[in-house]
């Protein structure tokens, strides 16, 4: 059995007529009965008996014809898929984390889209739970093709590639004593409680280094996993932090406090798997990023 002879067969069953199917296939009438005969010892049942000058599908042949025409079909919408996956088109699926998905990224894909008019490009977004671990365990299991998240050490596999880059602050509640302050010294917010990321977040390496650097460790009232999320127990009054400046803190009631000593910059990276095939629309994508994120690492 061959897709050809299950192609033959599904003519057959719709012409009902051996010469008109073979003339329709560009085949022999003899080519057409073997074919048709070889598929019937196979299955050991008869396909199709004759009326007249015609030919009508059994009972056997009309279940079998149901579902040989929704495989087929199956199988030809997959391998156009393929092929335009080949041709520059197809989907991506990229983890993103939440900080990045309302400025970064959705420029990013709007820009590339903007360049290929009328392709069929579908990007698909994750976040699942937000965490750069997860996004990178996410690539290794082929979930995603692309993340857009912080850098982690001891991942040889995964290509860091940064994009971005922002500068950590301090947000304190409206009505804090440090409120008045236009920058800070992070030894001086020490004796505050602090609203602090998880030891799963990717900056948390980043934060706990900035604070050995100024001489201690501050009392951690709640440790949380987002960006958001300590920024809205700031808000809320539970406690000070260190985030990344983004943009959603402007409509929060915090004040944002410029952090004088010691500086730092976050960087985000596009991330991807070294060393595996990627479809030319995903390898395009990440091109296209490339050539924007040495405009973006400049300002």
């Amino acid at each position: 059995m061959n897709l050809y002879h299950l192609r033959y067969f599904v003519t057959l069953a719709h012409l009902e007529h051996y010469t008109k199917a073979a003339e329709l296939l560009s085949i022999t009438q003899p080519s057409l009965s073997h074919a048709i005969s070889s598929l019937e010892k196979e299955l050991g049942v008869r396909l199709f008996e004759k009326e007249g000058r015609n030919v009508v599908l059994t009972k056997c042949g009309r279940a079998f014809l149901e579902d040989v025409e929704q495989s087929l079909a199956l199988l030809d919408s997959s391998v156009n898929k393929l092929q335009l996956t080949g041709s520059g088109e197809g989907q991506i699926d990229v983890a993103v984390l939440r900080v990045l998905s309302t400025d970064l990224v959705p420029r990013l894909v709007r820009g590339y889209l903007d360049q290929h008019p009328g392709q069929n490009i579908d990007f698909r977004f994750h976040n699942s739970t937000g965490l750069t671990p997860d996004m990178i365990e996410g690539l290794k299991t082929r979930k995603y093709d692309i993340a857009f998240c912080s850098k982690m050490g001891n991942e040889p596999s995964i290509e860091f590639i940064p994009v971005a880059k922002q500068d950590l602050v301090l947000i304190v509640p409206n009505q804090h004593p440090l409120s008045t302050r236009n920058e800070i010294d992070l030894a001086d917010t020490l004796p505050y409680p602090h609203v602090g990321f998880s030891k799963r977040s990717g900056i948390r390496p980043t934060i706990d280094k900035l604070f050995l650097e100024c001489g201690g460790m501050p009392q951690m009232a709640y440790e949380v996993e987002e960006d958001q999320a300590v920024a809205g127990l700031v808000a809320a009054g539970f406690g000070i932090a260190v985030v990344p400046h983004m943009p959603i803190l402007a409509y929060m009631p915090v004040q944002i406090i410029r952090i004088a000593r010691p500086t730092w910059e976050r960087i985000f990276y596009m991330c991807t798997l070294k060393d595996v095939y990627q479809a030319p629309v995903i390898n395009e994508f990440k091109g296209y990023v490339r050539q924007k994120a040495k405009i973006l690492l400049k300002t």
